[in-house]
């Protein structure tokens, strides 16, 4: 909210109509998680990969990249963490790999250090493509981004650290 830190006296606490109440939230998050969900599914299908594939790549594309994950989140995605992260049984997550890799959209790489562990790259190529067809999202994303300043975005950035923080409690 611009300007004030409380709802018009117009607004009941945690009603229909209140926009930071637990109902509005709510409507907004789902809204906004099916949109993310409309734009990845029509990714996939242009490209001939499933769903699963989408949220394998996006979750190895984010391996490491934020603090506070799922508490095992250092360094390059391995198939295990991702089979946890995905929810996937074995069989599951080397078929989804098989398919990423095949497609060209990844790489397993042996660890120098340890050869039984495998980490996953985004191959380049996939990732330019990804870019490129998320360009409007991210142009969107950024649009919206300007219309609010600095210390606005850190309370948004905060709110979403605190229910990513949240939902992996929920996931254990």
């Amino acid at each position: 909210m611009h300007g004030s830190d409380t709802p018009p006296a117009s607004f009941p606490p945690n009603g229909p109509t209140d926009p930071v109440g637990l109902q509005g939230f709510a409507v907004l998050l789902r809204r906004m998680n099916a949109e993310f969900n409309r734009i990845a599914q029509e990714f996939a299908q242009a490209h001939g990969l499933h769903l699963t594939d989408v949220q394998a790549l996006i979750a190895i594309l984010d391996a490491g990249a934020q603090p506070g994950g799922d508490g095992d989140d250092e360094g390059p995605m391995t198939p295990g963490r991702l089979r946890r992260r995905l929810n996937l049984t074995s069989g599951a997550m080397t078929a989804c790999l098989d398919r990423l890799e095949r497609s060209g959209h990844v790489h397993r790489v042996r660890a120098s250090d340890d050869r039984r562990v495998v980490h996953l790259h985004y191959a380049e190529a996939a990732r330019e493509l990804a870019r490129d067809y998320f360009q409007p999202l991210a142009r969107s994303t950024d649009a919206a981004r300007a219309s609010f300043t600095r210390s606005e975005l850190q309370v948004v950035v905060r709110f979403l650290g605190a229910m990513n923080e949240e939902l992996d409690r929920l996931r254990r």
